[in-house]
């Protein structure tokens, strides 16, 4: 995939079949977009692109929103590259480009910039200042500035409408089943094996602590069962997201007991798998108690079939 950071430098020529958005997630509606993009590429000769934004535009229009996302840059790049897109076009939501309107952005980038011929946009999508820009005045540009438009409806689940919103919510509720489902694959996190406060080893679960990226999203504090990828190896494990109360603690961690594994990891690059949730963080009477509740999920975490 050629991925294109600073788009006033692009100066290739490539029609293109594209579609606008954040596409946090890449979530099965933009899937549906993606496979749109890369049928309509086959059938008329065009490459496929996404046009995409980063940091996130709310940051820029909310700088004091805790915008937590589910996808890093990274992860999103991945994604998109194993649904077949060819190009990326990573554009910072900057002072001149949040003034452009709707007319002008077509104009300006999708036409001069980018040579689109063909354009998919999300069923409420909008752009240009003020929001100026939607599918009407698409359908208008169309023919004056050569390029097809087409809109495509939002994927239901449940009787709701797919989107990054709708997984979010999911992922805050500990429904991390209904949120793999939306999604199309399984929610993870990535990160790095921290030193940690280490009382997990006295109790017979020691724990990887994972250093995760600011920006990601973290599913509700409690307890998961999780694959854990590690060295290219996958074993089981149970993860906890939360303060640690029993213990007194104050700082969220992400920490995750492996099953049938015992290395030393720190510095590690490692990934979890969301599976189960099952149960909310719980501030124990004692040690013992969080030791026979330990056990329990234990047990829970070795049945379960991934």
């Amino acid at each position: 995939m050629n991925i294109v950071r600073n788009l006033y430098e692009y100066q290739e020529k490539t029609p293109l079949a594209l579609s606008i958005g954040m596409f946090d997630g890449v979530h099965r509606g933009h899937q549906t977009i993606i496979n749109q993009l890369n049928t309509i590429g086959h059938e008329k000769g065009l490459q496929s692109a996404i046009l995409t934004f980063w940091p996130h535009p709310r940051t820029v229009f909310n700088p004091k929103d805790d915008l937590k996302l589910l996808n890093t840059i990274d992860e999103k790049i991945y994604l998109l590259e194993k649904n077949g897109v060819e190009h990326l076009f990573l554009k910072e939501f900057d002072e001149h480009f949040r003034n452009l309107s709707g007319a002008e952005f077509v104009k300006q980038i999708l036409v001069e910039k980018l040579n689109v011929k063909h354009l998919i946009i999300g069923h409420d999508h909008t752009f240009g200042k003020n929001k100026s820009g939607d599918f009407n005045l698409l359908k208008e540009m169309s023919a004056e500035c050569g390029f097809e438009v087409q809109q495509v409806q939002a994927v239901n689940y449940h009787a709701k409408n797919i989107s990054s919103t709708q997984i979010r919510n999911a992922l805050a509720a500990g429904n991390v089943t209904e949120a793999n489902d939306m999604l199309g694959y399984v929610f993870s996190v990535s990160g790095t094996v921290v030193n940690g406060r280490k009382i997990g080893r006295t109790i017979g679960y020691p724990t990887a602590n994972i250093e995760t990226d600011p920006l990601k999203l973290l599913p509700k504090k409690g307890a998961y069962i999780v694959e854990v990828f590690v060295k290219n190896q996958k074993y089981k494990g149970m993860l906890s997201i939360g303060t640690n109360p029993t213990v007194n603690g104050t700082s969220l961690s992400t920490e995750v007991y492996i099953l049938d594994f015992n290395e030393d990891i720190y510095g590690e690059e490692i990934s979890v798998n969301f599976r189960s949730f099952l149960h909310d963080e719980i501030k124990f009477e004692s040690l013992e108690k969080l030791i026979e509740r330990l056990d329990e999920d234990k047990l829970l975490t070795e049945k379960f079939t991934f």
